[in-house]
């Protein structure tokens, strides 16, 4: 993982009043679903499987504990799916244990095993996490 502080004065990502940002976690696999369709990667795929996840982690995440999804940007490069996702809170992922008290915890280490590549930005306003999956 990359973690980078920017300058002052690095701008924010897009509101989520922005068209381009998913109500949530369905609609953000629905148009990640589009894309690979778009690629040629099948739907019933282990890649497939396994970008639909690292998505609604990344964005059930940004919901529940970043404060809100305020940024949501996806492209094919080549063989690779690019995935930012970005919130409204500067605190950066961490990995914790799970407990009968407190269950969860696992997502993070999911999405770092899953991808090819992870960066976490801070920016004015929270931060955004890129992740970088390959699909062949």
């Amino acid at each position: 993982m990359t973690v980078v502080t920017p300058a002052p004065g690095t701008p924010a990502p897009p509101t989520a009043d922005s068209p381009d940002v998913p109500t949530g976690a369905a609609a953000a696999r629905a148009r990640v679903c589009d894309l690979l369709r778009r690629a040629g990667v099948s739907l019933d795929s282990v890649i497939a499987a396994d970008t639909l996840l690292v998505t609604s982690e990344l964005v059930t995440n940004a919901i529940r504990h970043g404060g809100g999804l305020t940024g949501f940007h996806t492209e094919i490069t080549d063989d690779t799916l690019l995935l930012s996702v970005a919130d409204a809170n500067p605190r950066f992922p961490s990995s914790r244990t799970g407990s009968p008290d407190n269950p969860g915890g696992y997502g993070w280490p999911l999405v770092q095993r899953l991808t090819e590549r992870v960066d976490v930005r801070s920016h004015l306003g929270g931060k955004t996490i890129s992740a970088e999956l390959r699909l062949s």
